[in-house]
């Protein structure tokens, strides 16, 4: 399944991706006689468990099935949404590719480095990112994939926690360099990655039944056309079940949590000379089988 949430007439919905339509689940299930859940997010929807997934995926196939266009919108009309927009965690974990740790001078850790980004950073697939420009003037981009939990996870183990995913999506770690990493900002690591807007997320969630393997997808960044980082998370220094074992053993990973794994190498602080989002650039953020991010970038 692809879940999302959109907006219809300036009303929001949450659903699946089906056939190139968006699927109001709630409205379908309506139709078909079920009313064994109804939520109002996706963030509901997760937190009901397993027994909610399988209804919803019951629903997408009895619409194979049949002709019903109550409840389904044509991509075209329809504004997609972060699918969660505002998540109850989401935990970052820094210098986690080898190659972007020593373009970035960065001794490769021997354990995961784990940073917060606030929810209110978090944006649609398509929304604008802006600069903040009385804030900072190095506005970085970070390609990454989004872990999505499903189950809450405490101290689980490395072969278990894959169990916990609902599923993935695609995340761009906007983040403001100066306030990161100089002191006349402070080196504030959260506060850098945190403004409004420096959380693109999207276009959906998918689920983890159709994501073979995790360590095993390609992560780009294009920028105005040129690509800028073209990676795979087989070169992650900490995997996706390695990062939640750790995580989870001093931190209670709940459903709708988001986790960032970290970047491949060509983010713009790290070239010679630096590139920076600017007015007037877009900037594009794809892993293969989970969609695109395309935000443009204003002050």
């Amino acid at each position: 399944m692809q879940i999302i949430t959109f907006q219809v007439h300036g009303k929001t919905h949450w659903g699946a991706l089906r056939d190139g339509r968006a699927i109001d689940l709630n409205a379908v299930n309506d139709a078909r006689g079920v009313s064994m859940y109804q939520t109002s997010s996706v963030l509901d929807f997760l937190r009901q468990g397993q027994q909610a997934w399988e209804v919803a995926r019951e629903t997408l196939n009895w619409l194979g099935d049949h002709e019903i266009r109550e409840g389904t919108f044509a991509l075209a009309d329809v504004k997609l949404l972060a699918p969660i927009p505002r998540p109850g965690k989401i935990m970052a974990i820094g210098l986690n590719y080898r190659d972007h740790a020593r373009e970035t001078g960065a001794t490769i850790p021997t354990k995961p480095i784990l940073f917060a980004k606030f929810s209110s950073a978090v944006i649609g697939p398509y929304d604008t990112i802006h600069t903040h420009p009385d804030q900072t003037q190095r506005v970085d981009f970070e390609a990454e994939l989004g872990v999505v939990i499903g189950k809450p996870a405490y101290r689980v183990t490395r072969a278990d926690a894959l169990n916990h995913v609902f599923g993935y999506t695609v995340l761009n770690d906007v983040s403001a360099r100066d306030i990161q990493k100089d002191a006349a900002y402070g080196k504030q690591w959260v506060r850098g990655k945190s403004l409004d807007t420096f959380c693109p997320m999207g276009p959906s969630v998918t689920t983890s039944d159709e994501v073979n393997d995790p360590q095993a997808l390609t992560v780009r960044a294009i920028l105005n056309g040129a690509v800028m980082q073209d990676g795979n998370t087989r070169e992650m220094i900490f995997g996706v079940a390695e990062l939640i074992e750790y995580l989870s053993h001093n931190i209670t990973l709940e459903p709708g949590d988001v986790l960032a794994t970290g970047t491949p190498p060509g983010v713009g602080d790290a070239r010679k000379p630096p590139v920076y989002l600017k007015k007037g650039d877009l900037i594009e953020i794809e892993i293969t089988g989970l969609g695109r991010l395309k935000n443009p970038v204003e002050d």
